[in-house]
């Protein structure tokens, strides 16, 4: 019979990294973004959408080669992959603390307002409006329903 310490290192080797997890969210949200679908994503690094959903959810690493082909196809600086990542996965905020000394550090953004599917559908409809005077009038529109700060 496998002892506790079997059974929680083979539960914590299927768990996939938070790292993996953030990287494979960060390809969903430009994926969403671009309105490509999860096929066509897997058509142009020469995957199954399958391989593409576990890149996604963080079940299967991506390694640098595969990144840099995504960066490549989604248009992003390989960088956007790791951006808004938490402290405690080594993000950016710990990496500027350990360089900037004693200096004034931001609190994180932690609203995940930006990742809603409603959220992106939203901001590819406003860029999908040709006229900026158009455009202009529909975020003065949401600015003015709003409450106030």
């Amino acid at each position: 019979m496998p002892s506790g310490d079997t059974i929680e290192r083979n539960d914590k080797e299927h768990r996939p990294s938070p790292i993996d997890v953030h990287v494979g969210g960060r390809v969903r949200l430009r994926r969403t973004l671009l309105g490509m679908s999860q096929e066509r994503l897997g058509e142009a690094l020469g995957l199954t959408f399958q391989q593409v959903q576990k890149y996604e959810r963080g079940a299967n690493r991506i390694g640098a080669s595969r990144l840099f082909d995504l960066a490549r196809v989604l248009d992003v600086p390989i960088g956007f992959f790791f951006d808004d990542m938490s402290d405690a996965m080594g993000g950016s905020m710990a990496v500027t603390r350990r360089v900037a000394g004693f200096a004034e550090t931001q609190d994180g953004f932690e609203d995940d307002t930006l990742h809603r599917r409603e959220t992106l559908e939203l901001v590819r409809a406003y860029y999908r409006i040709n006229d900026p005077a158009v455009r202009k009038r529909v975020f003065d529109l949401i600015k003015s329903l709003t409450p106030s700060e």
